[in-house]
């Protein structure tokens, strides 16, 4: 036995590998399969349909929604007469063309990152795109897609959207097995984001974009603005609860306890969450002015301290409990009730409006028995 000293070769910053070129902004198709296709006139016959499908089934990784992107060919195939290109077949021939020319690029997932999965369905397909983020941009790292049969598309949207994901778990277990699963509405996704998905996986339809106008203009019944703010003298929380009826629920909460500024903030949320549980709201929009604490509650960067960690945890055991949520991060001068509420509570004054529930906090939120005393005011109130 004699090994090929062309596949011995290690510790290069880039090489060909399977058939793909792997290097360290990630796995690029091989340019030489770019490149036949650029240079492929359009099919006339069946065979030249044949050697089409069967390059695109290499590249399918590298495709987004890759079959429904090349379902004319596959139609043309099924054609006993022989293949008539006519025009759309010639105008999905250059989308793919022009698709391709852009030189897809497949990112590689770290150890230990968050990876996100969208599923997609159509009236002959289901597809689901893989990704990950980096520096706010999400940048895909495998496309998975499957044509449906005949009874297959009679199935109900849920029904579909089932099927893909069954289709990618089955594509794509080492990843499923290798994380933990959770489940994002689109409530808990940005909206650009929800865009760029609807834009890039999703066929244009009314329902679809009916959608995403009502995610983006509804109006929560219930309003949440939380702030947290700690100093040399103390540190506090500032809670402003706004309900159906117009009313405004308004609650500063000392903390006697250090606490940093991001754990500040997420003292703030967990409090203002539940305040909101207890008052019977069912659907409410956050607003904080923290963009770490509403960036790691997106799942758009991660928390790496422990006591970070245990905190994202508590805040998103309690946000489950509603039907409905959006979290908004704000500038601090739109949200200038909560901010005056958190400084007036980790002031050292021992004096505050008697309309304001001044509360304090004995023990961080994550301690499993914390203790409130709540109402005490120090002096006569103004």
């Amino acid at each position: 036995m004699k090994l090929n000293p062309t596949k011995c070769v290690f510790g290069v910053p880039s090489g060909r590998f399977l058939g793909y070129q792997v290097h360290q902004r990630g796995i690029e198709v091989n340019p030489e399969k770019i490149q036949a296709l650029a240079k492929m006139v359009s099919p006339r016959t069946l065979k030249d349909v044949q050697k089409l499908t069967g390059c695109l089934a290499s590249l399918s990784r590298f495709i987004a929604k890759s079959t429904d992107r090349c379902l004319p060919f596959f139609k043309a195939l099924k054609k006993r007469k022989g293949v008539e290109w006519n025009e759309d077949y010639e105008k999905a021939f250059q989308a793919l063309k022009d698709y391709l020319g852009q030189a897809p690029l497949l990112s590689k997932p770290e150890t230990g990152e968050t990876l996100y999965m969208y599923l997609s369905v159509s009236k002959a397909a289901t597809s689901s795109a893989l990704v990950r983020q980096e520096e706010g941009i999400q940048k895909p790292i495998y496309y998975t897609s499957k044509a449906l049969l005949p009874a297959e598309t009679r199935y109900s949207p849920a029904e579909k959207m089932a099927l893909a994901l069954i289709t990618a778990a089955w594509k794509l277990r080492p990843y499923f097995q290798a994380h933990k699963i959770r489940y994002l509405p689109w409530t808990a996704i940005k909206a650009q984001a929800v865009a760029n998905f609807v834009a890039e996986f999703t066929e244009p339809s009314i329902e679809v974009a009916r959608m995403m106008v009502e995610q983006n203009k509804k109006v929560f019944k219930w309003q949440l603005r939380v702030d947290g703010s700690s100093n040399t003298h103390g540190s506090g929380a500032g809670v402003v609860v706004s309900t159906p009826e117009g009313d405004s629920v308004e609650c500063a909460l000392r903390f006697d306890f250090k606490a940093t500024n991001n754990q500040a903030e997420y003292e703030a949320l967990i409090a203002g969450l539940k305040v909101c549980t207890v008052l019977g709201a069912d659907e409410i929009e956050i607003f904080s002015d923290s963009q770490v604490v509403v960036n790691q509650v997106l799942d758009e960067c991660q928390a790496r301290d422990e006591s970070m960690i245990t905190y994202l945890e508590l805040a998103k055991e309690l946000i489950g409990r509603f039907k409905e949520y959006r979290i908004v991060h704000v500038p601090r001068e739109e949200n200038e009730q909560a901010d005056a509420l958190a400084k007036l509570a980790s002031a050292t004054i021992n004096i505050w409006p008697k309309s304001i529930s001044m509360i304090r906090l004995l023990q961080p939120s994550i301690v499993r028995f914390t203790i409130c005393i709540g109402l005490i005011p120090l002096q006569n109130t103004l």
